[in-house]
């Protein structure tokens, strides 16, 4: 059967987006799909981002703690997953010139070399030079949130590009017994952390995600499965996103107006807890010097979990379309708060 419908070559690029928990099998569909892809006679370039990623921010993901080596751990993962899509933008700006990562790219220059490889080869499929073979991006990472799934999304639709994601459900004890088999496994910690944060595409909830597919890899894909995941990523190919006309001012506003609230909510309940916390402390009769520090210690704390609160509730605010329950939120943000307060004040009653 042939996959490849008349129209696909108009619509040339798709960016499909792999996730999952590592060790789910991404990389292995990866290979299987870039396989049907040149049967097909498209062509298909793997974007891994463990490749792409130094080896070391890994390490610092996996040793993070709380504070400031946290806060800073988060903000440079998240600049080297914008490094990548940006690398891709600029590629699909200037595909010949930017073949080259820029020079301030931190990314790795050889594995961004064999992405685009592919992309850049001479068509072989007697397509002309003014109707190139279709390209299809396979994004491989866990992209366990929707925020990180939504930034694809946008570059797809800016660019009226194909775009589909490709959810892989595997039993997380199964990831974490084929981890145990690499040559350079995760530890176990770091899978079972990971499956807590996974949040699975939710077209429901998420109209922006209804083009999305769940593969179970427990087993090995049948081949009726790749001729599924096939049709699939073929129909996003031949259906690409079209860039709306949003009122994007008004939405922003709309948007620091809610995370307002929220921040303006929770930062009362902070200072709340924070009261509560030195007043323990002066009934537990704690030195006058050691309440000074806590009280700098507890603030601090505050400071630093209102800002992160407020980034990542402003990606979560545009990966979604659903009516955010601000109480719920705020109730959520002062519970993870409460237990950080909790753990300074034991410390100083330690001391």
């Amino acid at each position: 059967m042939d996959f490849l419908e008349e129209g696909a070559a108009r619509s040339r690029m798709c960016l499909c987006v792999l996730c999952g928990l590592p060790a789910s099998g991404k990389s292995s569909v990866a290979g299987q799909i870039s396989t049907l892809c040149v049967e097909q006679r498209l062509k298909c370039s793997v974007v891994h981002y463990d490749d792409l990623i130094p080896e070391d921010a890994f390490t610092v993901m996996e040793e993070g703690n709380h504070g400031d080596m946290q806060h800073q751990t988060q903000t440079e993962w998240k600049m080297y997953r914008h490094a990548v899509l940006q690398c891709i933008e600029q590629f699909l700006e200037k595909p010949q010139v930017l073949a080259e990562p820029p020079a301030s790219c931190p990314l790795n220059r050889d594995s961004w070399r064999r992405c685009v490889q592919t992309a850049l080869a001479s068509d072989t499929a007697g397509t002309s030079l003014t109707e190139p073979s279709p390209l299809v991006f396979l994004l491989d990472d866990n992209f366990y949130y929707p925020s990180m799934r939504y930034e694809v999304y946008q570059l797809a639709r800016k660019y009226s590009l194909g775009f589909c994601q490709v959810y892989l459900h595997c039993p997380v004890e199964t990831c974490i017994s084929r981890n145990q088999s690499r040559s350079t496994p995760l530890p176990r910690e770091v899978i079972l952390e990971m499956e807590k944060r996974m949040v699975s595409p939710n077209p429901q909830k998420n109209s922006w995600e209804k083009n999305s597919i769940v593969l179970n890899t427990t087993d090995s894909l049948t081949k009726g499965d790749t001729q599924k995941l096939m049709e699939f990523i073929l129909f996003a190919l031949n259906n690409p996103l079209s860039p709306v006309e949003d009122h994007t001012e008004q939405k922003e506003a709309d948007r620091l107006k809610c995370a307002t609230s929220v921040i303006h909510q929770a930062d009362q309940a902070c200072r709340r807890l924070v009261s509560e916390a030195m007043k323990s402390a002066r009934e537990n009769q704690v030195p006058p010097e050691s309440l000074r520090s806590l009280a700098t210690e507890l603030n601090e704390s505050k400071t630093r979990f209102l800002h992160t609160m407020r980034k990542q509730f402003l990606e979560d605010l545009a990966a979604t379309q659903e009516e955010i329950d601000v109480d719920h939120v705020v109730k959520r943000a002062v519970q993870v708060f409460d237990h950080d307060k909790n753990e300074i004040l034991y410390r100083s009653f330690k001391k």
